[in-house]
């Protein structure tokens, strides 16, 4: 069976200050990205796709692309604020990009297959990508429509050194996805976990799963995409600021009854670079990891 990672790897990084995309962090000089990449060779997927901005195509080609297409197929696409549906023009202050939900749609004319996405900043761990291309691979016979996350307890994904935004989970009994409420501001308060809510503090359930934007989906959720983005434009044209999430048409999907979507626990801990202060963290974790031998000293 096919299966293609697509990297969400065009971030601006305004939080972190600067491109964490292409930041060091393992002992052999490794990005998160690189660990990534071999978990999901290790897993069985056989493409790649990377959603890129144009300024860093050349550092994206001599750091990474160039030692993965000796193990894989590689191919990468842009993602830029023209790239809209036909019959939209983009509005004249825009100047933000449009969201992993554009970025998604930047590869529907490279995936024909089905492929599961992630962020290039975040360090998801081995267990993430095999549940994921296992559950794939086991409904290959009748894939249509059957989609699936890895989920995360929200208690494991908060970042010491600041607030960060989750899509807070509510799922059924059989583990498909009911509901997903994108928070922001959530962090630690008097030793509760809180977001915000319309200015107030909600406290939240430190063992509900979170998404950490690690999604797997078959191609017919393009044509649903392009058209729901399309909606999305139209309806918030004035406001320059406004982004279409992956969480958006997995919302969709699932109203209109058009997919499920399997939530499948990731058992490694999740951890990424948020802020700055983060990375010696990240750095720190990567060691235990090898140590342990969960991987090499060097990867590639």
């Amino acid at each position: 069976m096919d299966l293609t990672l697509l990297v969400l790897a065009a971030g601006m990084g305004s939080r972190y200050g600067g491109l964490k995309q292409l930041d060091q962090v393992g002992p052999s000089g490794e990005t998160i990205i690189d660990y990534s990449v071999y978990d999901a060779i290790e897993a069985g997927f056989n493409k790649i796709v990377f959603i890129i901005r144009k300024d860093i195509e050349k550092e994206m080609n001599e750091m990474l692309f160039e030692k993965y297409s000796k193990k894989i197929k590689i191919e990468y696409v842009f993602q830029e604020l023209d790239k809209i549906p036909d019959g939209i023009e983009l509005p004249a202050d825009r100047v933000k990009p449009w969201g992993t939900g554009h970025a998604v749609l930047m590869a529907k004319d490279v995936i024909n297959e089905p492929f599961v996405v992630i962020n290039a900043d975040d360090f998801y761990g081995k267990s993430a990508f095999k549940v994921v291309a296992d559950y794939m691979k086991s409904q290959q016979n009748n894939l249509k429509g059957k989609n699936c996350m890895a989920g995360y307890l929200l208690k494991n994904t908060l970042s010491e050194h600041g607030d960060v935004s989750r899509g807070v989970c509510k799922v059924n009994k059989e583990n498909e996805l009911i509901e997903i409420t994108e928070r922001t501001k959530i962090g630690w308060k008097h030793g509760k976990i809180v977001a915000d809510d319309n200015g107030n503090d909600l406290e939240l359930n430190g063992n509900v799963y979170v998404s950490m934007n690690f999604w797997g989906f078959t191609p017919d959720v393009f044509p649903e995409l392009e058209s729901e983005f399309k909606k999305f434009i139209v309806e918030n044209y004035e406001n320059i600021k406004s982004e279409y999430y992956i969480p958006n048409i997995v919302s969709h999907q699932i109203n209109k009854g058009l997919a499920t979507v399997k939530v499948l626990e990731a058992t490694d801990q999740w951890f990424g670079v948020t802020y700055k202060e983060d990375k010696p963290i990240v750095i720190e974790k990567i060691k235990e990891l090898t140590n342990a031998e969960k991987y090499s000293e060097k990867l590639w």
